[in-house]
């Protein structure tokens, strides 16, 4: 290959490049192990001392204090001599970083990757070459050919050398990639070692972006990221339309504002289902959870005395302190939506229901007692003041935000950092796994329903803070398809144990701001929900296919 080209490398040729610079910084990193052996090296070695004979429980505390001591001794010796060699460190670990800097783009990085690109158009010359040839002895083969089964076999026969040959320059480039990356990361192998894995935030971005080229492939990034481009894009026709139809922008502080202040309550129902879909599982009755919750919190929140009753008894909660009764209707609303998520999480844990029938109960028996408690009326307003106590705006921004924000944190910190979201990810990767590690299943499943339903009655109490009150059992319709759509697409996956909290939050905003977005333009309430079918159909479809390839 060499002969062919001779830009192109042989493996010997590259060692040969690089051989200096091994050489030069192995000079320099022996001198700086050197000064590193009775200082950092030791430092290292007896804090993994100190921290062994703290856990040994096989010494006596005496035997573990003296041991302590005598490392902690040594430690401060072996830390003396560490601060005294530090400056010579420092200055050798800058005089390699020097060379490296002055040699190893120069002399070596740059010489491969013009050599990796000629290889890689010798592979590509050698595949149509190839081709060529196979098409040529194709064609012959065919000229002397008549009967129809030998045809079609030939035929089959040629199509498997084209893959074959297809295979065969695949396995070229990537050989040509895999020696491309190896040069580059070198460099960052040779700083590891000099800094002890210590690099800047710009080599950090520089690995990372060299990486992600590196295993990038186009199929896994459309299906990852194909249909947020997709709605990306409508978004920017959208903001292009709108001006000219409507005479005002679509992307101004205010709108963005007010689609910030519209996710805010449904970015507590999304956290809430994203826990039970990553479990495989979904909930049907999120709407009805926040009329119930809407209806429950006007009711104690109200202005004045109730007009409409419940179970023919009209409430009077005028008799106590405002602030009282926004802690009261908060409770109230949690406790309720806490108790009908417990009861579906039982079922579907205890009895192996499918969450899609026991949630869709739980939908039918809320309804069915709030209409009939309330006999369908809306409530009215709640005291003028609540909101303001709850969610005020500070200088014209909605705190009611800041609220959302305070559930992502939590959320997150709850499937990121406890034993619970451990678990809940493993339960819903892999029940039968899980269980048979220890973890159980039943008390993972239940609390991941308790959770979503913490969660709802928020969002509901917070709604019902925005709207100013009109709490009804007809209120919430449809709001489920918008959780579990904003998860779907914000990539929690319905096989169970994928999915992250900034793709929910993501998938809120997407949907959020879609609707807002069509709003503004005068789109049909209607065509809106052809728009989020056809976007939950492809999240889907895209998902399902991630899955198979995974397979």
């Amino acid at each position: 290959m060499a002969n062919e080209n001779s830009t192109i490398l042989t493996a010997e040729q590259e060692m040969k490049l690089r051989k200096p610079i091994e050489e030069q910084t192995g000079v320099i990193q022996a001198q700086i192990d050197s000064l590193r052996a009775e200082g950092t090296d030791r430092v290292l070695f007896l804090q993994g001392k100190i921290d062994t004979a703290k856990r040994d429980r096989a010494l006596t505390k005496a035997e573990r204090e003296s041991s302590i001591a005598k490392y902690r001794s040594e430690l401060e010796k072996a830390k003396a001599v560490e601060a005294k060699n530090k400056d010579e460190i420092s200055k050798l670990i800058s005089q390699a970083e020097e060379y490296l800097k002055e040699h190893f783009d120069k002399d070596y990085y740059q010489k491969v990757k013009v050599s990796c690109e000629a290889e890689k158009a010798v592979a590509k010359e050698k595949y149509s070459k190839k081709k060529a040839d196979l098409k040529k002895e194709h064609q012959t083969a065919l000229s002397k050919l008549s009967d129809h089964q030998e045809i079609k076999d030939e035929k089959y026969v040629y199509k498997n050398r084209l893959f074959d040959a297809k295979m065969e320059l695949e396995k070229d480039l990537q050989q040509i990639k895999d020696r491309k990356h190896s040069a580059y990361t070198y460099k960052y192998h040779l700083l590891d070692m000099l800094r002890m894995s210590k690099f800047t935030v710009v080599e950090n971005a520089a690995q990372k972006w060299e990486n992600y080229k590196y295993t990038f492939n186009r199929r896994t990034f459309l299906l990852q990221n194909g249909l947020y481009i997709a709605i990306i894009l409508i978004f920017i026709a959208l903001c292009i339309i709108t001006p000219i139809v409507k005479k005002s922008p679509l992307l101004t502080y205010n709108n963005v504002l007010n689609i910030l202040q519209q996710a805010s309550p449904r970015m507590f129902l999304a956290l809430g289902v994203a826990g039970l879909i990553l479990l495989t599982g979904t909930d049907l009755s999120i709407g009805r959870m926040v009329g119930m919750g809407m209806t429950t919190a006007t009711i104690i929140m109200h202005q004045g005395i109730n007009t409409g009753s419940v179970f023919g008894h009209v409430f009077d909660f005028t008799g106590m302190p405002i602030p009282l009764r926004v802690v009261l209707a908060l409770v109230v609303c949690v406790l309720l939506c806490t108790f009908f998520t417990t009861i579906a999480g039982f079922f579907t844990a205890k009895f192996k229901m499918h969450p899609f029938i026991s949630t869709m109960a739980n939908m039918l028996v809320i309804f069915g007692l709030v209409t009939y408690a309330t006999k369908g009326v809306s409530f009215g307003a709640i005291e003028p003041a609540i909101p303001n106590m709850i969610i005020p705006k500070i200088n014209g921004f909605p705190t009611i935000i800041l609220w959302a924000a305070a559930a992502i944190a939590i959320v997150w910190f709850i499937w990121n950092k406890t034993t619970f979201g451990k678990n809940l990810y493993a339960v819903g990767g892999n029940p039968e796994a899980a269980s048979v590690s220890g973890i159980s299943v039943f008390r993972v499943t239940v609390g991941a329903f308790v959770m979503a339903g913490i969660l709802y009655g928020f969002g509901s109490w917070l709604e019902c803070a925005r709207m100013v009150g009109s709490g009804s059992a007809a209120y919430g319709q449809g709001w489920e398809m918008d959780a579990i759509a904003a998860c779907v697409v914000g990539g929690v996956s319905f096989t169970g144990g994928i999915g992250k909290i900034s793709g929910v939050v993501v998938g809120v905003f997407i949907f959020t701001a879609l609707t807002y977005s069509l709003t503004i333009l005068g789109i049909d309430t209607n065509l809106q929900f052809v728009f989020s079918g056809i976007i939950i159909l492809v999240a889907v479809t895209l998902d399902c296919l991630k899955y198979v390839q995974k397979k």
